[in-house]
């Protein structure tokens, strides 16, 4: 499981002109699911970006986390992070997750990184989504479990 984690200072994600999340201070998660992926992979990774010191404190050094900055959340499910780019001019996708697998898999996320204290707002899984963010840094971070 691939999370790409970006603070920002607000995001928003629309479908279709309609607005179904948006935040303010906080962590815009893009979330990419691998077929080996499994509840224990999204509950270690939901705890692992809860935690990770990437706000500042107040000698201006990256040791908060968005739950110590009483940040918010927005993740949106984006398979193109399971993508194999090694080699060719075509990204391959046979890591990424069945879309049934992805889709329970981003929920049991989203239901973690809740369970942690934190205001979650989310896209809608498997749509055509537009996303908006101003990235406050930028501080943007790949992590993987």
């Amino acid at each position: 499981m691939i999370g790409l984690i970006q603070r920002v200072s607000r995001a928003k994600v629309t479908v279709a002109d309609e607005l179904v999340g948006s935040i303010g201070p906080g962590l815009l998660i893009l979330l990419g699911v691998e077929h080996k992926d499994d509840e224990a992979s999204a509950a270690k990774l939901a705890q692992r970006i809860a935690n990770y010191r990437v706000f500042s404190d107040v000698e201006d050094k990256m040791n908060n986390s968005v739950i110590d900055a009483q940040g918010e959340v927005l993740v949106v499910s984006q398979f193109t992070l399971a993508a194999d780019t090694r080699k060719g001019r075509r990204p391959s996708f046979s890591s990424a997750a069945t879309p049934d697998q992805a889709q329970h898999l981003y929920q049991v996320f989203c239901e973690q990184m809740a369970a942690q204290g934190l205001p979650v707002k989310t896209g809608r899984f498997a749509a055509d989504m537009q996303v908006e963010l101003v990235n406050d840094g930028p501080v943007t971070f790949e992590l993987k479990v």
